[in-house]
């Protein structure tokens, strides 16, 4: 029996095939105003193993200048980032149970060979707002733990459809993906899995 850790809820099938497509559609509409980039990380500028967009408010950004941080701006076009998708708001409002809407969604494509370092979502001013994922196309191996780098951590699959949400104690849980199954979803023509994370940013007034 899989025992996570205190504040990770893990909801398998949450979307049916159904909402699968209608939000890899979407998101699509989204990517064709705020393509997909490569982020690069603090300090040395090494280029991370995902592409990401966002949209909401604000998005999330990485840089070797600028570091860790939301802006309202594409990276790449400065334009302003599309609005959320009605699927996504909705999403929040179901799971979130936070009296206040998401400001950011970020998008994370994994290719194949793709993987994320465990760390925290700690760019946020308000931590009492919980994080919420959605998985769509091929399944990854998740991996969390506790606030601590050096704590205990559970791995298991996150197949499309599948919501996870950080809350509580679960808030600055250490995460990360270990590794993409190749060939397990047909959601995505080209294959790969999109990772759809939801945020309150600031505090509300």
């Amino acid at each position: 029996m899989l025992v996570l850790p205190k504040g990770v809820h893990l909801i398998p099938g949450y979307l049916g095939r159904a909402g699968q497509e209608q939000l890899r559609d979407e998101v699509r509409e989204v990517l064709k105003h705020a393509p997909l980039f490569v982020p690069t990380m603090p300090v040395s500028g090494k280029p991370m193993r995902v592409r990401m967009s966002n949209c909401g408010e604000l998005g999330w950004v990485t840089d070797r200048d600028g570091g860790y941080r939301y802006q309202t701006f594409h990276p790449a076009t400065g334009k302003s980032w599309p609005q959320m998708p009605e699927t996504l708001v909705r999403i929040w409002a179901e799971l979130s149970s936070y009296p206040a809407p998401a400001e950011a969604c970020l998008i994370n494509f994994y290719g194949e060979d793709a993987k994320m370092g465990m760390h925290q979502d700690r760019d946020e001013a308000d931590f009492a707002a919980p994080v919420v994922s959605i998985s769509l196309g091929d399944t990854c191996r998740f991996r969390v733990g506790g606030p601590n780098r050096g704590d205990r951590t559970v791995s298991f699959d996150l197949a499309s459809g599948d919501a996870l949400i950080l809350s509580g104690a679960g808030r600055l849980a250490f995460h990360g993906v270990d590794k993409i199954y190749p060939d397990t979803s047909s959601l995505l023509k080209q294959g790969g899995r999109i990772n759809l994370t939801l945020r309150r940013v600031t505090r509300p007034a």
